[in-house]
Formats: structure tokens, C-alpha cells, sequence
């Protein structure tokens, strides 16, 4: 598999990156002071002046952007291009409250085109792929922006979007896909149908998963079922879409495309800034973008920062697997944890499968309990003890790692939903 360098500022030197991050950073609060309201009120009032940042140290000093302001500025408030020059729109789903909405310049476009060519060629992607892309278009980044980039880099595209899934193992199978770009749970779920229709992908070798935070031990599942290197990509609206970082073949971190999206990780509590090796909020500065800038914006999503060289060449900033989001975290009876640290003991335990829902709710004191519903392999199923055992041993595991006491409910194989897009892990039945 070869990660080639798409762009040659993928491997300048660190000084190099902070020079450009700097002159890039101080443009674009000219942009935002000159024609964005909301921002020039905002550095007005902390008397901040374009030409006062000096390095991307300078982003300190400066205001956030959270997801609230861009609800509050609905649908075009943040704009800082007029609407005759925006030529796409794509938003959220708008489920916690209105939609937010990302404008594209024709050159926002090209530019999201080349950092998505940019992410697949890390990847190790080729002008000889065919990329089978099951992610869903529409107002959803996810499908149009590694469509757009396997088409800059010279590969073949497949379209296919979110259809039924033996649709998507037929299409794959009779269009010779090698690379599957889809989330992590829907990857599973076209592997389980194609299992049971005898379906051949054995010409896919590489699967590009993200939308949905995922564990190593999740990564290792994928690997060995579909015998392909299982990489993660990086991405979201606000920012841009897809390709905002991306793994290569060596898997220690996301390479980001931080000469776009300067990053940083901060204390969610205090708003302080970490260093490298701690992890905290993921905070971008999109200083390139031209119908949306944003300074600061707070993803919600938890990760760490590397700035060291990558074994592959590239001297890029590198992100932690998101480890989930701040807004995903549970707290039982105490006790702060993850979906996706329990989702790892849950695949370490032999028999149980990768299909599973945390099902919340509030006990007699009042206090949160939590309920782990996971399917067993037929096997492991058809041994009733045996399966009284697996769940037996996820809770004691869960209770000796996490500190994390709770309930585990092992089902038949198949008995959980399925889902085309972001797996429903967090069934919330709490009264508030």
C-alpha cells in the first residue's frame, strides 16, 4: 500500500507550518472584522487587531465559536461571502435543535476536493481503486466530499450512498470495489449480509471509516472480517466535511490538514489549552475557507494533538482516534465513561459480537443505571451458560477496569437494529 505525498506542504518543517498558520490566521480575522457582525463585535471587544498575531500561540487570546452561535445566526449570519457567491449548502441534522448550516464558495469546493484527494492518497489510495462510497449524500458531508476527492485523485467512484445493504454487497462485488468508505457499524452490517448471501468482496483491501467513533479493538473486528486495513477518517460540517484528518497505513494518528484547520485541544472546563499527549476538546480555526470561516470552533469531540513526524514523512500535525464527545459521556453512579471504552472490553470478551445498545435509566435512588444489551455469535448462543457466562464476564471486566457497575443482557444473534448510517448506541430512557 503506498501513502505517496499528495501536496508538499503534507512534509514542511514545523517552523515552516507555524509561519503559514500565522499569515493565514491574521487574513482571515481580516475577513471576519470586515464582514462578519457577530466576529467583528466579538475581537472589538477584546480589542484584537489582525496584524497582532505574530504565531498560532496568538489563538489563545481569541474568542471561541461554538455550534449555539451558529443556531443563533440561522440560516446565513456567519456567512462572509454574499449569497450570489456561495454555490453549495450542507447542514446538520438539526436533531438537538435547528439545523446548522455550512455555505461553500466554488473555491471552498475545490479546496475540500483536494484535501479529500489529500486524505485518500494518505490513505494509500490509487488512480487504480475502484472507492465504493456507502455514505450518505445530501445535505450530509459524508458521501459528497470522498466522492469529489476520489474523483481529483483519478479513481474510480461508486456512488452508492446508503442503499440496502445486499444492494451495496452486489454493487461492490460486481463493480470490483477496493476501498469501502462507510461508517464502522455499517461496514459490520454489510459483512454480516454478505455472510449470509455467500457475497465475494474479496477484492476490497482497504476500508476508510468514520462519521461515528469507533475502538481499536472495533478496528480489529473489521480487519479480520473482512481481511482489509480498516483506517479512520476525520471530518465534520462546521469545518468542512470529510478530510479534515485522515490516517495513513502506519495507524498512529490522524494526519491533519492543518495548514487549513489550525487545531488545538483544550480543557472543556476551563478553555485552557493542552499540551501534546493530553487529551481534551478538539478546537479548529478554519482559516481558509472563504463563505464560512470559523475562529475557534469547539467540536465537542475529545482527542489529543501530536506534532512529532510520522513514520510515513509527513511532518502534519497528527489527532488521536476520537475518543468520543463531550456530550457523549455517561456518568454511572459516579463513574465517567465512554461509549467507546466500553465497547472495548465488550470485544474483548470471546463470543459476543459488535452489535450492542446502552440502555440508561433512572433507578429507585434516583441514581443512573445502566443496561448493556449485546448480541452472541450462534455459537456462543447456542450454549446458554456459556453466554450467561460471556455477559457475566463483560460486567465483571467492566466493573474491574471502568470502576463501572451495570447490567448485561445477551441476545440472539440479529436481535439488535441495524442502521444505514450512525450506529444508535445510547438508548436514554431517564425521565427528566
Amino acid at each position: 500500500m503506498s501513502s505517496a505525498i499528495w501536496d508538499p506542504v503534507e512534509i514542511i518543517s514545523r517552523e515552516e507550518m507555524a509561519a503559514l498558520q500565522a499569515e493565514r490566521l491574521r487574513d482571515c480575522l481580516a475577513r471576519l472584522a470586515a464582514r462578519v457582525p457577530f466576529y467583528r463585535e466579538k475581537l472589538g471587544a477584546m480589542d484584537v487587531a489582525p496584524e497582532d498575531v505574530r504565531s498560532p500561540d496568538d489563538l489563545a487570546g481569541l474568542p471561541f465559536t461554538v455550534k449555539q452561535d451558529l443556531r443563533d445566526n440561522y440560516p446565513y449570519g456567519l456567512f462572509a461571502v454574499s449569497m450570489d457567491d456561495v454555490v453549495r449548502l450542507h447542514a446538520s441534522s438539526g436533531t438537538s435543535g435547528k439545523m446548522t448550516v455550512v455555505g461553500y464558495t466554488a473555491n471552498d469546493i475545490d479546496m475540500w476536493a483536494d484535501l479529500a484527494a489529500r486524505a485518500l492518497r494518505t490513505a494509500g489510495v490509487d488512480r487504480q481503486d475502484i472507492i465504493h462510497v456507502a455514505y450518505g449524500y445530501g445535505l450530509f458531508t459524508g458521501g459528497l466530499g470522498l466522492h469529489y476527492g476520489g474523483e481529483r485523485l483519478g479513481a474510480t467512484v461508486v456512488p452508492a450512498s446508503t442503499a440496502n445493504a445486499r444492494r451495496q454487497i452486489e454493487m461492490a462485488q460486481d463493480f470490483g470495489a477496493t476501498v469501502l468508505c462507510c461508517t464502522p457499524s455499517y461496514s459490520l452490517f454489510i459483512r454480516e449480509q454478505a455472510a449470509e448471501g455467500e457475497g465475494n468482496l474479496s477484492k476490497l483491501r482497504l476500508g476508510i471509516f468514520g462519521a461515528e467513533p469507533w475502538s481499536e479493538e472495533m478496528r480489529a473486528e473489521i480487519e479480520a472480517r473482512f481481511s482489509i486495513t480498516a483506517l479512520d477518517i476525520y471530518g465534520l460540517s462546521e469545518v468542512i466535511g470529510p478530510a479534515v484528518s485522515m490516517e495513513c497505513q502506519y495507524k498512529q494518528g490522524l494526519h491533519l490538514a492543518e495548514d487549513h484547520f489550525i487545531p488545538e485541544v483544550i480543557d472543556p472546563s476551563t478553555g485552557e489549552p493542552l499540551p501534546d499527549g493530553e487529551v481534551g476538546e478538539l478546537v479548529f480555526s478554519c482559516v481558509t475557507k472563504e463563505a464560512l470561516p470559523l475562529l475557534r470552533y469547539r467540536t465537542g469531540d475529545l482527542a489529543m494533538l501530536n506534532h512529532e513526524q510520522c513514520l510515513c514523512g509527513r511532518t502534519t500535525a497528527r489527532m488521536s482516534k476520537p475518543l468520543g464527545r463531550t456530550d457523549d459521556m455517561l456518568i454511572i453512579r459516579g463513574i465517567n465513561v465512554f461509549p467507546a471504552q466500553i465497547e472495548a472490553e465488550l470485544l474483548r470478551t470471546d463470543g459476543l459480537e459488535p452489535h450492542y445498545e446502552l440502555l440508561l435509566e433512572r433507578g429507585e435512588s434516583r441514581m443512573d443505571d445502566l443496561t448493556i444489551r449485546v448480541e452472541a455469535s450462534e455459537e456462543l448462543y447456542r450454549d446458554g451458560d456459556s453466554a450467561y457466562a460471556a455477559g457475566r464476564k463483560l460486567m465483571m471486566s467492566l466493573q474491574s477496569r471502568l470502576g463501572v457497575g451495570c447490567r448485561v443482557e445477551v441476545l440472539a444473534p440479529k436481535q439488535l437494529p441495524r442502521s444505514e448510517g450512525k450506529a444508535v448506541r445510547i438508548v436514554d430512557n431517564r425521565q427528566v
